[in-house]
């Protein structure tokens, strides 16, 4: 694995498990941010594509509907449908006529740029159950306690996971992949994709266990399976936007990692799963949350 990837990582990964911890407005800000230069890549692509989508106001009204996924929660799926006739107002009034394509991009942006990300602010803003009590959990001779709130007990479940696949799939293809997973991306395999998969269902298990889950062995296969398909999917939707524009990486702003876009694909539609399954499918199973 090449040393700037690596850097990268180091720097990135206690960045993230900061932003988790304090949760609130900083973990928002930080997703603000990385929406916002995710989305400046996102557009790049389309605009190599010859189209004219509305940058501007999409960043704008992404921007809002974080806002309001951290003040009134139950609001947020409101914003979407208004963020997109803004975006459709928008473009209406440009000086040159625009397109079946521009509308699309941009409508595109909100959704998979803005509206999806979303969810993860959501889950870090559950906070019904007991917080998970570190120090209680782990005995240890250290005189500190840590609190971590349930939306933050996800947030960090769902990042493990996806650190897992990726790190399983990443290594495990470069030791023993020989099968070409799709030609979408060429260095995928089948057999990284298969142990990415394990590696991430392996993780769930343990959090399934760890916060006492009722049928854990299910539930957290169950949760592995979502992040490790979800995470899949995302990665082959953004390499397919990029072998469309025709270029290598969404941008160059982490070293050995390329862009936001190429780094965070994995989390774009799994947030959304994530949060469903924690708020829907587990109390429908009857099972007690943490």
């Amino acid at each position: 694995m090449p040393w700037t990837r690596i850097i990268s990582a180091v720097v990135a990964i206690p960045l993230a498990l900061a932003a988790i911890a304090f949760g609130g407005w900083a973990f928002t800000i930080v997703f603000a941010i990385l929406i916002c230069l995710g989305q400046l890549e996102y557009f790049n692509l389309v605009k190599s594509k010859g189209m004219s989508p509305a940058t501007k106001i999409t960043l704008l009204v992404s921007q809002a509907l974080l806002i309001v996924a951290q003040v009134k929660i139950e609001f947020a799926d409101a914003v979407l449908p208004v963020a997109g006739t803004f975006i459709c107002f928008y473009l209406l009034f440009q000086p040159q006529f625009a397109t079946i394509a521009d509308i699309s991009a941009s409508i595109l942006g909100l959704f998979y740029g803005g509206y999806l990300p979303s969810f993860w602010v959501r889950l870090r803003g559950l906070e019904q159950g007991n917080a998970f009590h570190i120090a209680g959990q782990f005995a240890t001779s250290w005189d500190w306690d840590f609190y971590l709130s349930q939306g933050g007990i996800y947030v960090l479940m769902s990042f493990s996971c996806i650190w897992a696949s990726d790190i399983g799939a990443y290594v495990m293809g470069k030791i023993f992949g020989r099968t070409r997973l799709s030609d979408i991306s060429p260095k995928k395999t089948v057999e990284g994709a298969a142990f990415g998969l394990v590696s991430c269902v392996s993780v769930a298990l343990i959090w399934a266990f760890c916060l006492g889950w009722q049928t854990w062995w299910l539930t957290g296969s169950m949760l592995g399976l979502l992040i490790g398909l979800a995470g899949l999917l995302g990665d082959l939707t953004e390499s397919m936007m990029k072998r469309d524009a025709g270029v290598k990486d969404s941008g160059q702003i982490m070293p050995g990692h390329g862009g936001i876009l190429d780094r965070a694909d994995s989390y774009v539609f799994t947030a959304p799963l994530v949060y469903y399954f924690v708020t829907l499918i587990l109390p429908l199973m009857s099972i007690q949350l943490p």
